[in-house]
């Protein structure tokens, strides 16, 4: 695809149905989108150790985090330089301190390097070592290594890590923050969780405030019902803090606030979330007094943002120390990926709750889940209709809007999709311009 057929799929308060259902779209954002923009790739305590490496993809492309023998974290394209085969396989593992291809023996440093090649005088006067497959494995364009939390850009030239998220990091030092001992530490593997559709409603979805009290009425609505009919005992169970705010009335979350930052970043819950009222975690807030002082803690946990939407394709939930990966694999298939952060310090009983809240929102067994994504299917399958070729993104629009400046707004604007596709249209086309 050209740039101008890209650009041609977005007008401000519409988008074109292919943004969805095109393979052509998808491909292209395999090919520019998700190598132009910073991606999370994974925390660094989920490799601790030297040798330690998990797998997992950026776009289409096979990666594998590792920690290499000086303590840095490498992000490597996961094929062997010679016959292209998938060096590691499993999830996670420690591969020691070095990769060996499983198909030939070419064996690599943990940073990628050329460790030793089987009968190399077979290649003697071949020129292989005039070409890059001789170097090793390819590691990815740039590696940044935020607050714990790993992200990586697979072109070698582009936005730095700084200018790509600017002032959106907020969130995930907020998150960072809420820990008494200042850092985060993996709480077990995410729940993993298939979606047949593509892998921007599931984005957009996070800041649209004006589904929970309609699509959830059927779950956390009949929860309400059922705890109302016990004559609702004290003290709440934890499980109805969690899903009764999802039927606050459209007022409330007009009040909550949307927050937009530029290159497609923002966040719900300005003022207050749906995360605001939980009962306190006994002897949490006293450990975060302790290191911070009574006026910054108050501060930290005064923050109540509900979620925090990192273009392209990654959620954060700072209240709740959780992060959502949603990692595309067709234009019709979303894997995602659901995390739990366990904070340094902090009592047991938080992890508890976080646990809690992403069984019940969202796991394959969740209660709430499976709402959205009856929509996101049927909005799949809506869109091959031939009634109407636009999608509207029109509510609280402005003609106009500067999406190159920080903004806040009414709860419920649509800002942030159009925000986001302000900035699809950005990093789709970015090298496409460059190459013109």
């Amino acid at each position: 695809m050209h740039a101008d057929e890209i650009r041609a799929l977005v007008q401000g308060h519409q988008v074109h149905r292919d943004v969805y259902t095109s393979h052509a779209v998808y491909q292209a954002e395999m090919r520019h989108l998700f190598a132009n923009a910073w991606i999370f790739v994974g925390h660094d305590s989920q490799t601790p150790n030297k040798g330690d490496y998990i797998t997992t993809q950026i776009g289409d492309q096979p990666v594998i985090q590792v920690r290499h023998s000086d303590g840095n974290i490498h992000i490597l394209h996961n094929r062997c330089p010679h016959k292209g085969t998938k060096i590691a396989i499993d999830r996670a593992g420690n591969t020691g301190k070095f990769f060996r291809c499983p198909y030939h023996a070419w064996s690599f440093k943990t940073n990628g390097c050329r460790l030793a090649i089987p009968l190399k005088k077979g290649y003697d006067g071949t020129g292989l070592e005039n070409t890059p497959n001789y170097e090793g494995m390819a590691a990815v364009g740039a590696v940044e290594v935020y607050h714990g939390f790993v992200f990586a850009r697979l072109a070698y030239n582009g936005i730095s890590f700084e200018e790509f998220f600017g002032d959106s990091l907020s969130s995930i030092d907020n998150m960072v923050a809420r820990a008494p001992e200042g850092r985060l530490k993996i709480a077990g593997p995410p729940l993993r969780y298939m979606h047949k559709c593509n892998w921007k409603m599931l984005v957009e979805n996070q800041t649209d405030t004006c589904h929970p009290m309609v699509a959830h009425e059927s779950s956390a609505g009949t929860a309400i019902d059922i705890f109302r009919e016990m004559g609702e005992p004290e003290p709440r169970p934890a499980a109805m803090q969690i899903i009764a705010p999802f039927m606050s009335a459209y007022e409330f979350f007009e009040s909550m606030g949307i927050r937009t930052w530029p290159n497609g970043h923002g966040h719900t819950g300005v003022n207050m979330s749906i995360h605001s009222d939980y009962d306190a975690i006994p002897g949490y807030y006293e450990a975060l007094k302790q290191t911070h002082g009574e006026r910054k803690a108050k501060a930290i946990l005064d923050e109540s943002r509900h979620n925090s939407v990192y273009f392209p394709n990654m959620m954060v939930k700072a209240p709740l120390q959780q992060l959502r990966n949603f990692i595309p694999l067709g234009p019709d298939k979303t894997l995602v990926e659901s995390y739990v952060y366990r904070l340094a310090g902090a009592p047991d009983q938080l992890v508890a709750m976080s646990s809690m809240y992403n069984r019940m929102i969202n796991a394959p067994t969740s209660i709430v889940g499976h709402d959205d994504l009856e929509m996101y299917e049927r909005a799949q399958e809506g869109l091959q209709s031939n009634g109407l070729e636009w999608v509207n993104l029109q509510r609280l629009y402005e003609t106009g809007e500067d999406f190159d400046v920080e903004a806040v707004e009414n709860g419920t604007t649509e800002r942030q999709m159009r925000n986001q596709f302000d900035a699809w249209v950005k990093f789709m086309t970015a090298d496409m311009e460059e190459a013109a």
